[in-house]
């Protein structure tokens, strides 16, 4: 038998949870198993057993027998939500990002530097990574089993998951979500490198300029920079927007990261920011899911 290996930070959080419970579970059905053929031999109908003076009615055992599961349960509860807030935890500026696109049927992904990738993933040994998915038509899921990782990329929206590759080598991935004729087909490689050679992996034959300045040519050819950067027009400075707190005109507050910038671009109407007027048009249907992604590495670098 050949163990899945863990192979990130998570894994090993995961894998603790899961054979901790497994072990709990499997001791609680044996111990009443055998309290079943136990008593079930004793007192059964003929058996010599004593059947007189039966004990009195015991509320510390009543109490306690449905007190101390309730607490397991509750621990094991905690435990779960600490270890899933794991995949999540901490910001996007200490982990490098990567944006990956799930289309039928492949995944595509782009690094900060530009450089891109088709149903591969490269990532440094012990760097923290941040993968922000999206996908260009129905819900796909992005699944390393090694890094007991599973995460929906949903139409119409950002989601991310966080992450701590642990050991070099090469990694199955996979779509875990039915997306059409070729499902089964959908999936790829996590290669995790060491640093060094990782560094060299990502300038290797790399002709693509950065996120940053793609976003940046699309930025000024968008007319964004007509409306947004030292202008006449009443519109909102975007330099040091990202993760900055912003004031809506209806009264509530939100954090302007990645989700956020990408509603502003698509839906400018959902959110206005106090004091400004709704006149932004929507650039839903005119960018794809890589000019989006370089748009927001330029505002999130643009600070």
């Amino acid at each position: 038998m050949t163990w899945l290996p863990a192979a990130s930070d998570t894994a090993q959080s995961v894998d603790l949870l899961f054979y901790s419970v497994l072990v709990l579970t499997g001791l609680m059905t044996l111990a009443i198993f055998a309290l079943m053929i136990f008593f079930g031999v004793r007192y059964r109908a003929g058996s010599p057993a004593d059947r007189t003076n039966p004990p009195p009615r015991k509320k510390w055992l009543e109490l306690g027998w449905i007190f101390t599961p309730l607490a397991i349960f509750i621990g094991i509860f905690v435990w779960g939500a600490v270890v899933y807030a794991g995949f999540y935890r901490g910001g996007p500026d200490d982990a490098m990002t990567v944006f990956v696109v799930g289309k039928q049927w492949m995944w595509k992904a782009e690094h900060a530097n530009g450089r891109r990738e088709i149903d591969e993933l490269h990532l440094p040994l012990g760097q923290p990574v941040r993968i922000v998915l999206s996908t260009e038509d129905v819900i796909h899921s992005f699944y390393v089993p090694a890094f007991r990782i599973k995460q929906d990329a949903v139409p119409g929206r950002y989601t991310s998951i966080r992450f701590t590759p642990t050991r070099e080598g090469e990694y199955w991935l996979h779509c875990a979500e039915y997306c059409g004729t070729d499902h089964a087909r959908m999936g790829g490689r996590v290669v995790v490198m060491a640093p060094a050679a990782f560094a060299q992996w990502l300038e290797r034959g790399n002709q693509n300029p950065s996120l940053a300045s793609q976003g940046f040519e699309l930025f000024r050819r968008l007319g964004c920079s007509g409306c947004h950067v030292n202008s006449t027009v009443h519109a909102p400075d975007l330099a040091g927007v990202y993760g900055r707190v912003v004031h809506l005109s209806d009264g509530r507050t939100v954090v302007a990261d990645e989700a956020y910038l990408r509603d502003s671009i698509l839906l400018p109407k959902r959110d206005v920011v106090a004091g400004y007027e709704p006149i932004m048009p929507s650039f839903q249907g005119q960018l794809d899911e890589g000019q989006l992604s370089a748009l927001i590495t330029y505002l999130k670098e643009n600070q």
